[in-house]
């Protein structure tokens, strides 16, 4: 077997929201993968915290404080990558957020902060960072990558609200629509849609005793998730062994969007 198809070794990589839940799961694979990750999180203490630790476990990390959902974010982001390293192979757009309400009872504040944080930063980071990630491929033979954290609520109704249903629908539109467009610039675009993962944003539903019961009725494997398994897709659609995949959205559900009845 081919090992080099199963390894990120010499690869650089953005990861946003990574250090928590899923995005912290993406990012010790990663460099357990021997990929240089660049960390995006708001918390600077525990980001600072983390690339301490990562570094003295002999890996090669960076990373900046910033609120991805700030305007103009994007791009001060990427420019600090380019200063850094000079390149960028993989970006892992993960950050995200939820106020769970009925449709009626959102205000334009809760607006505007779910949708800057779920969809635009993903969209104005994969803006930013197309210059680098279609440079990528003159230097490694499979080109760019960019993965979106989206979220089973993309793809059925829930019950996480309608906004957060629809910021994450788009990021699959968004990855359907760049997959085309950026392929010919040996750019892959894929994403992963989770059902309910063990994370601090999942907290306040899973440790509701009624809600965890009704979650795990609708799941055929009797479980919630784990992050390392869905950090392991997202490894997967990182790693050239999945040179060939594109546009696509795979779920880690536990077998949810499967059972109709």
């Amino acid at each position: 077997m081919n090992q080099s198809l199963w390894s990120l070794e010499s690869q650089r990589a953005l990861v946003t929201g990574g250090t928590k839940g899923i995005g912290e799961a993406i990012v010790r694979q990663f460099l357990d993968l021997g990929a240089a990750v660049f960390i995006v999180a708001r918390d600077h203490n525990l980001l600072h915290e983390q690339l301490t630790t990562y570094r003295q476990q002999g890996h090669i990390v960076d990373g900046i404080a910033a609120d991805v959902s700030q305007p103009g974010i994007a791009a001060q982001i990427i420019e600090t990558v380019k200063t850094k390293w000079g390149a960028l192979d993989i970006l892992v757009n993960n950050a995200g957020t939820n106020i769970r309400k009925p449709t009626a009872d959102y205000s334009s504040a809760d607006y505007d902060h779910i949708v800057n944080t779920n969809l635009r930063s993903a969209y104005e980071l994969s803006q930013a960072a197309y210059p680098l990630l279609k440079r990528s491929e003159q230097d490694h033979p499979v080109g760019g990558r960019i993965i979106f954290v989206s979220s089973v609520s993309g793809l059925s109704h829930t019950s996480s609200g309608s906004l957060y249903g629809m910021t994450k629908a788009a990021l699959l539109q968004l990855t359907r629509n760049l997959a085309v467009e950026w392929a010919p610039d040996g750019i892959r675009v894929n994403a992963v849609a989770p059902w309910y993962i063990n994370t601090p944003l999942a907290s306040p539903v899973l440790t509701n005793p009624e809600k965890l019961t009704g979650i795990l009725k609708r799941t055929p494997m009797n479980r919630i998730g784990e992050p390392e398994e869905v950090a392991s897709v997202v490894s997967f659609l990182s790693m050239p062994a999945s040179g060939y995949v594109t546009g696509q959205t795979i779920s880690v559900d536990g077998g949810l969007l499967a059972w109709a009845f």
